[in-house]
């Protein structure tokens, strides 16, 4: 999986950080444990900040979102990853690849019985 998580709220790079590791358990609700391997990689920008190409000399005054106010963006991240990956499986199209092999598409219809039987459905 390679996620790409942007967001315009202003954030430090450490704050970014801690934003892209959330990604990971939006796979991890999905199923997935990251094995070994698995190339999984997240990065996370924010466009809050833009400096003209010819900014004055001063230093440019910067501006951040306290910590004690990232959980709705932490849990944003968590929920748009996992949301992305439950999307791509009903979007994905049978394709074959080398050597004649097949992977199909999900069965749409039966995987939405499925899930109403088992109470899954929101």
């Amino acid at each position: 999986m390679v996620a790409v998580l942007a967001t315009d709220a202003p954030l430090s790079s450490r704050q970014l950080g801690r934003l892209a590791r959330r990604s990971f358990l939006g796979l991890a609700r999905v199923g997935s444990f990251s094995s070994n391997g698995s190339g999984d990689i997240t990065i996370a920008f924010s466009t809050a900040s833009r400096v003209a190409y010819d900014a004055p000399s001063e230093p440019l005054p910067i501006r951040r979102l306290h910590d004690s106010q990232m959980n709705p963006l932490l849990l944003a991240a968590v929920e748009a990853t996992e949301e992305a990956i439950v999307d791509s499986l009903f979007a994905a199209m049978t394709v074959v690849g080398r050597d004649g092999n097949v992977a199909p598409e999900l069965p749409t219809a039966t995987v939405i019985e499925l899930l109403d039987r088992a109470g899954r459905l929101r």
